[in-house]
């Protein structure tokens, strides 16, 4: 009897430990992100849920409720960053609510990628809090030193940066100060593999 008391006693303690398993650990491969870019190619974006779990949540629940579909990249600063995401393709827009920064200046100690060249980050306001759908690719090295520890990277473009150095080269700005674009660039389509693994975003 004490032996079968001790079974269900180890038993129930392996279902306890398993179960309050962390989400991150479960993760066994990154989210894949393809993004077509209409008159330009495909590239591919690596996420990082270890930097930025809930950011990447996110992007994951827009993508796969389709709202990239048919939006748009708005803005281009040649040698920082380009832009999109904005359904109402001017900077002003979002997807109904926002989500908490992921960044060190805004608490927030665990995201430590810096915003080298290809790594995808989410656009704000002022508001450290105030990310919802518009998000940002860095053009160069030379970014990390104004974004690092402000913005929240999330991550990183693995295939296709010549298709973005394209777009750099060629799109012409409307507005140099602000970086708008005088032809927004249609985001065709948008997927991503989270290789079976289910996100859930927490929205403020």
């Amino acid at each position: 009897m004490k032996k079968i008391f001790t079974s269900i006693l180890v038993l129930f303690s392996l279902l306890i430990l398993s179960g309050c398993s962390n989400n991150e650990k479960d993760i066994e491969k990154n989210p894949l992100v393809t993004m077509e870019i209409e008159d330009y190619g495909t590239i591919k974006i690596e996420l990082y849920p270890e930097y930025a779990p809930n950011t990447v949540a996110n992007f994951v629940s827009l993508i796969e409720n389709g709202f990239y579909d048919g939006l748009t990249f708005h803005r281009l600063v040649p040698g920082f960053v380009l832009q999109g995401g904005d359904p109402d393709g001017d900077g002003t827009g979002g997807p109904g609510y926002t989500i908490d920064g992921e960044f060190k200046a805004n608490g927030y100690t665990k995201n430590t990628l810096s915003h080298d060249k290809g790594v995808i980050s989410m656009a704000r306001s002022m508001d450290y809090d105030s990310a919802g759908s518009q998000f940002f690719i860095v053009l160069d090295d030379s970014a990390k030193s104004s974004l690092d520890g402000m913005y929240a990277g999330f991550g990183r473009v693995t295939e296709g940066m010549e298709i973005l150095e394209e777009i750099e080269a060629n799109e012409k700005i409307a507005d140099d100060a602000t970086g708008a674009l005088e032809e927004n660039i249609t985001i065709t389509k948008v997927t991503v593999d989270t290789f079976g693994y289910e996100y859930t975003v927490e929205k403020n």
